[in-house]
């Protein structure tokens, strides 16, 4: 028996011993069924492409499935969070403020591969280097396009309704005592 051979082994004895107890962990720690398995899918994945067996293959199976469902579920909570709020800026909602639609308004306005961009960028919270394998195209053009995708935005609002409320929701912060730290 080659090495491959005996590698393989530990990991199809692991998943034929641990899989189904695997999937009851991932329930336990408060995945679904799917997502569990996705999971296991993906500690796997991870247990196929290491070269040797770990000292212990049981021990480093149920540790690397905890963190992968634990990253899945931090992962999960993020995802709903920038989902919902962006929700609040793409979806029309009868509590939407005048700023909010004067931005909207403003964003539908650009280029579609800037406001693609700028959504990534501040929404996704993705950095260049992100977005570039995103659109497979070099960090500097999503650099580019941010700028000027941004620049067009400033343009677009200044004189616009958006900048007139911006200024009067500052003037009315500015008004109130509390804002400069005087006593009340």
């Amino acid at each position: 028996m080659d090495d491959a051979t005996a590698n393989q082994d530990w990991r199809q004895r692991l998943y034929d011993t641990k899989a189904a107890e695997l999937l009851l962990y991932g329930r336990a720690l408060g995945l679904g069924e799917s997502e569990a398995e996705d999971v296991l899918q993906e500690t796997f994945v991870a247990l196929l492409k290491m070269p040797a067996p770990p000292e212990n293959p049981i021990h480093y199976g149920v540790r690397a499935f905890r963190n992968r469902a634990l990253n899945f579920k931090r992962g999960l909570w993020r995802r709903v969070a920038r989902e919902l709020e962006s929700a609040r800026w793409f979806e029309p909602t009868s509590a939407q403020t005048d700023l909010e639609a004067a931005a909207q308004n403003a964003l539908s306005k650009l280029p579609a591969d800037q406001r693609e961009v700028i959504v990534l960028k501040i929404w996704h919270e993705m950095t260049y280097d992100e977005i570039s394998g995103v659109l497979d195209v070099s960090p500097n053009t999503v650099a580019g396009r941010y700028r000027y995708g941004m620049a067009k935005l400033k343009t677009i609002l200044k004189g616009s309704e958006y900048e007139r409320l911006d200024r009067a929701d500052h003037e009315s912060v500015a008004a109130q005592p509390a804002f400069f730290g005087a006593a009340q």
